[in-house]
């Protein structure tokens, strides 16, 4: 069986300043604007930031802290922030340039004030499950049509789950990476907006709005941690780091030098951000899919995220399968649903206090308090129930 992998970031700075010299993409003032729009929604409100005090003395912590994503929005997944404004971004470009209006609000689109106009926009993008869903859910929200690519190996249920909201749904052959090439290929074909977490070279802008509206979990995190504490740890999973780079930026911004040590969590199977962190360069991992962690399968790290985990984040841990299983199933015995990617971080947490060597390179001691986040619920419950043993929605 391979090993877990732990790295330890040579480029990390901890006492250099939010940007480093360079005009960073992330900004706290871009997410006021983004957190000021989301929580405008109907349906929106703060989700839990749990404390786990037994499962913290299991893992020999201070303190450990759970933002549980499960219900956000009822889509399940902190998914729901991102490419929703994402898609609502792209429609008031698009509106702006048709019909020379200089500002278009999600309200007058709910509403249905430019349906025709809206009815002629289309967004697509690629996905394993949980962004796709929310992109089709933001497109009929706003009125507009959707198009989601999903890899061969995407789950039938999150599919299906995606396909409730109206979107066009196509499976694709090859992975995620491959079903990304293809959502913008034919979108370049169509005239349609790409609406992605992921950047590449030539696609950057939509991207940094879908990474702006996840950092609202951060600005509720600081509202609702004690106002004595701070986490002097992070653990966050990444995909292509979209979600890792945009809980970085903020805390990097907001508190300085006086961030907590950031540690990225990803399956052993597809560890594009330790593989690119190793090689200091954007690097790929082919064939990045064997892994049940779907929504983290991805190859190819995203170009903003890695702008800003080259220098944020301090380590890099790749975990086996079985240990995202084992994260499940201790929180489920706490009352928490996670889906398999939902409980990355705290499994690597857990992988991480049983590692010595890289306990004490990162300072992870008895009085560490941990910030982990509970990306998803139970997304496909077919999949939760065949891990965990026990159904998420008990009767």
């Amino acid at each position: 069986m391979p090993a877990e992998q732990f790295f330890l970031n040579p480029t990390a700075n901890p006492k250099a300043r939010y940007g480093d010299g360079r005009p960073p993409y992330l900004t706290l003032d871009a997410a006021a604007v983004a957190e000021r729009e989301i929580s405008s929604w109907p349906g929106y409100q703060a989700t839990p930031l749990r404390e786990l005090d037994d499962l913290a003395a299991k893992l020999g912590v201070n303190r450990l802290w759970y933002k549980d994503e499960s219900q956000r929005f009822g889509l399940q997944s902190f998914k729901a922030l991102g490419g929703a404004y994402g898609v609502l971004r792209v429609i008031q470009s698009a509106l702006s340039q048709r019909l020379g209006v200089d500002s278009v609000s999600s309200v007058s689109l709910r509403q249905g004030r430019y349906a025709d106009a809206v009815a002629d926009i289309t967004v697509a993008c690629a996905t394993d499950g949980n962004h796709g869903r929310s992109v089709a859910w933001a497109a009929q929200m706003f009125g507009c049509q959707a198009v989601v690519y999903v890899p061969q190996a995407a789950s039938a249920n999150r599919e299906r789950a995606i396909a409730a909201y109206d979107a066009t749904v196509v499976r694709t052959d090859g992975d995620y990476d491959a079903a990304v090439r293809r959502a913008d290929k034919e979108a370049r074909a169509h005239s349609w907006h790409v609406v992605s977490d992921t950047s590449y070279p030539g696609y950057e802008h939509v991207p940094v709005d879908v990474m702006q509206g996840y950092s609202i979990l951060v600005s509720e995190i600081l509202e609702q941690l004690p106002r004595a504490e701070r986490p002097t740890h992070v653990f966050v999973q990444a995909g292509v780091g979209g979600l890792a780079a945009a809980v970085c930026a903020h805390l990097w911004e907001t508190l300085g030098s006086h961030r907590p040590v950031f540690v990225v969590v990803e399956p052993l199977a597809a560890a594009c951000c330790l593989a690119t962190a190793r090689a200091g360069q954007l690097t790929t991992v082919p064939n990045a899919h064997d892994t049940i962690m779907a929504c983290l399968a991805a190859g190819e790290m995203s170009t903003i995220a890695w702008s800003v985990l080259e220098r944020g984040a301090d380590a890099f841990l790749a975990i086996l399968d079985d240990r995202g299983k084992q994260a499940m199933r201790m929180l489920a015995d706490m009352g928490v649903v996670a889906g398999e990617s939902g409980a990355g971080g705290v499994a690597g947490l857990i992988a991480a206090t049983e590692n010595r060597d890289f306990r004490h390179a990162i300072s992870l001691g008895s009085d560490a308090r941990v910030l982990t986040f509970g990306t998803e619920g139970a997304t496909d419950p077919e999949i939760y129930e065949r891990i965990v043993g026990r159904s998420p929605n008990p009767s």
